[in-house]
């Protein structure tokens, strides 16, 4: 990857409203790039998990899966790109299912960027400093809702009141899918078991 593609995430986390402009009409959003911030945010987590300092750390070694995590973060994430592209389509919507990928993706950025140095400080922290630790958290997250809302207005080209109700919209469908996969995995469950029951019942009998 260029220069420009590898800086570009950058620029936008911090002028999100021409960078997601450059991103659907300017051609430099990538979706290599957007793979490269997801896996660097997931690491982010995995270390932040792993290394925080014990004051800020509740995190039981024990039980820590890394696959865990990483279905932590890719099943929203998957969801969230599904649950937008399924709505924005019928309700007007500009953004194509890749440019709403990247958009997301990209929105991510300030958790990588912000992780990786809080965890490191938090080995550092006293008891009463700890609330830094949390504020740092809390901003990245405040800052990738602030980015994940100007990317959907900016790809869809819609009005602030029209991307809050899209927002809460995907939300929505977000829990809908999930229980139309939870359903559907208890289906194919129950179906299993029917199933296997049969065919241990056939052995028996013969």
């Amino acid at each position: 990857m260029s220069k420009e593609i590898l800086l570009f995430p950058f620029s936008l986390i911090v002028r999100p409203f021409s960078g997601y402009w450059d991103l659907k009409y300017e051609g430099k959003g990538n979706l290599k790039m957007a793979a490269l911030i997801f896996f660097l945010v997931f690491i982010s987590m995995i270390f932040q998990k792993q290394y925080a300092g014990f004051i800020v750390n509740f995190a039981n070694p024990a039980y820590f899966n890394s696959l865990n995590e990483l279905m932590n973060l890719l099943l929203p994430f998957f969801l969230w790109c599904v649950a937008n592209w399924s709505l924005t389509t019928l309700m007007d919507g500009e953004g194509k299912f890749t440019e709403i990928v990247m958009a997301s993706a990209y929105a991510l950025m300030p958790m990588f960027i912000i992780y990786i140095p809080n965890t490191i400080i938090s080995n550092f922290m006293t008891q009463e400093e700890s609330v830094f630790y949390v504020f740092f958290n809390s901003a990245a997250m405040i800052w990738t809702a602030y980015l994940l809302f100007v990317g959907t207005m900016t790809v869809h080209q819609y009005t602030v009141k029209k991307t809050v109700v899209t927002i809460l919209l995907t939300l929505l469908c977000m829990g809908f899918l999930l229980f139309l996969g939870l359903l559907f995995f208890s289906l194919i469950q129950q179906m299993y078991s029917f199933f296997f029951t049969i065919y241990q019942e056939f052995l028996f009998r013969n």
